[in-house]
């Protein structure tokens, strides 16, 4: 069963794939793991219900949050094992001078604690892993990432963290325009939203990324450190 069965109707599925939407790229031979914005502003600092966890973070996603922490750990041993990059965008602490649209939109951005910017411990980054403060939604906007994959020879992004329906599908639409190729677990990113969740993952899988659940993911990636294409 896929994230959109329910939301996203039978007839509408169907429609896409008659017109062709949704062939599978598959991996390539160099993946890197992309950690979107996991930090405890997004997930809370304890595992609690989204009505629970806004009462210490605003722009926490509360419990499907710390569901997908669990799933990208399992990703994160697996770029581990094979050495293979790991990278994090991540929002910075705001200032006064970061004030602008996104402000205007999401004021809570601007009165998160400090403690709130700090990355899940789950998930800590290691000396060798590169951070990527960003400003905007895109982990490529205004940001040397595109520099770092190129030189990292990178041709795979394995996307993860939050949220699905902004910064998650910001940076897949744009790494998908840069010609890399996708993948998107599902169960490895997140938002406070169901429906957003849902038919977000629907119109990537279309259009940009392949779209499988974190066992899928592990298991093409044990492939391809095997040696065994898909």
């Amino acid at each position: 069963m896929k994230p959109w069965d329910g939301i996203v109707s039978e007839e509408e599925q169907r429609a896409y794939a008659a017109a062709g939407f949704g062939k599978p790229t598959g991996l390539g031979k160099r993946p890197a793991l992309i950690i979107i914005d996991v930090q405890y502003r997004t997930v809370g600092t304890k595992p609690l219900p989204f009505s629970e966890a806004i009462k210490e973070f605003p722009t926490s996603c509360g419990q499907v949050g710390w569901d997908a922490v669990a799933n990208i750990q399992k990703l994160l041993e697996t770029f581990r094992a094979n050495d293979w990059p790991v990278l994090y965008p991540h929002v910075a602490p705001k200032e006064g001078f970061d004030a602008g649209r996104l402000a205007d939109k999401v004021p809570a951005l601007m009165t998160v604690k400090r403690s709130g910017y700090e990355f899940v411990a789950e998930l800590a980054p290691q000396d060798k892993d590169i951070l990527l403060p960003k400003k905007h939604p895109s982990a490529f906007f205004g940001t040397p990432l595109a520099s770092y994959l190129i030189d990292l020879g990178v041709d795979t992004l394995v996307m993860t963290g939050c949220s699905t329906s902004g910064c998650v599908r910001s940076s897949v639409v744009d790494g998908f325009a840069y010609n890399w190729r996708i993948n998107v677990p599902h169960d490895a990113v997140y938002d406070r939203s169901r429906v957003s969740h849902a038919v977000n993952l629907f119109d990537m899988g279309a259009k940009y990324a392949d779209v499988m659940s974190t066992d899928e993911t592990i298991a093409a990636l044990s492939r391809l450190a095997a040696g065994k294409a898909d």
